[in-house]
């Protein structure tokens, strides 16, 4: 390579940097509370852990039925680079190696200042736990399949001083105690019904559907609480009514569609301790989780979708 294709390629990689810092130390918050930390790359190690459990009853035909399911626990390790802000990452689950962890798992997580979204989807074979209907039954692993759907959207109000990322993705450092409202939307959908693999290994056990689509509205708040400059406590909730119901329950080939809404709720909570060692070095938990209380006349359908993760920190 000759000394001018060098220099110009110094030069692009000096605009594209340019471009990327402008955009990243752009301040539209307040600095007395929330700044940029220092570095442009950020190499960050994660473990992470997540895990579901389904709770489910109705009277179909006179017969009453309930279900307590709940699936294996997915664990995998990350190591993630952020570069002015735009960041790639790499996750390795040691229990799929080895055959043990069959499920299919996708996160996406976007936090900002202002705006923030959670979705997950998850696919599962490992659903395990107990069924009854005229007496009880053990279900297990590869009974049941489940597809479930959860996304949770947030809007700050307080964003010029309450930051989301602080907590969650370290991309800003909460200086002082701060707060803010949220508003937002969740929604939950997916299916539960039993495998062909149940029926051929027990011929009288029933086949059931249960089916989930809901969307809700609400609102809630944050707070980040800062100790001794190098501490920070993160909590969150929001609480959202169901504005759309499509739940349905189905035994043997017969269907019930949910009618009157009684109580029908999903709740998003968020949890996080991020200890500062220095302006460069950092560690923390956090913990995300979404539940649903669906109760109406015939389906009762209750859902704990949870996500914990610990993380170490550089800023380079």
């Amino acid at each position: 390579m000759t000394a001018t294709a060098q220099s110009r390629r110094k030069q692009r990689r000096a605009r594209v940097d340019s471009v990327l810092a402008a955009r990243y130390y752009k301040t539209p918050y307040d600095t007395n509370y929330v700044v940029r930390p220092e570095g442009r790359l950020t190499l960050k190690f994660r473990l992470n852990q997540t895990g579901n459990s389904i709770h489910a009853k109705g009277t179909v035909n006179d017969i009453y039925s309930k279900a307590d399911l709940h699936t294996s626990h997915k664990t995998t390790v990350a190591i993630v680079g952020i570069y002015r802000g735009i960041g790639v990452g790499i996750a390795v689950n040691p229990a799929k190696w080895k055959g043990i962890y069959k499920d299919y798992e996708f996160n996406l997580n976007y936090y900002s200042n202002r705006l923030s979204l959670d979705a997950s989807y998850q696919r599962s074979s490992t659903l395990s736990g107990d069924i009854e209907r005229n007496g009880m039954q053990r279900l297990e692993s590869g009974d049941v399949n489940m597809n479930v759907l959860n996304l949770a959207g947030y809007y700050t109000f307080n964003h010029r001083r309450f930051s989301f990322p602080a907590a969650f993705t370290q991309s800003y450092i909460q200086l002082r105690s701060a707060g803010s409202w949220l508003a937002g939307f969740s929604y939950q959908g997916g299916s539960i019904k039993t495998s062909d693999d149940l029926k051929t290994k027990n011929p009288n056990a029933p086949e059931v559907r249960i089916y989930t689509g809901h969307v809700g509205i609400g609102g809630g708040y944050g707070y980040n609480f800062v100790l001794g400059k190098k501490w920070l406590l993160h909590f969150s909730a929001l609480p959202t009514f169901v504005v759309y119901n499509r739940n349905n329950f189905t035994v043997n080939g017969e269907r019930k569609r949910a009618k009157h809404m009684r109580f029908n709720m999903i709740f998003n909570e968020r949890a996080a301790i991020v200890h500062n060692f220095s302006s460069r070095c950092f560690a923390g938990i956090t913990l995300v989780m979404n539940n649903s209380i669906f109760d109406d006349d015939v389906v009762v359908v209750n859902q704990n979708k949870w996500r914990a993760r610990a993380f170490f920190g550089m800023r380079l």
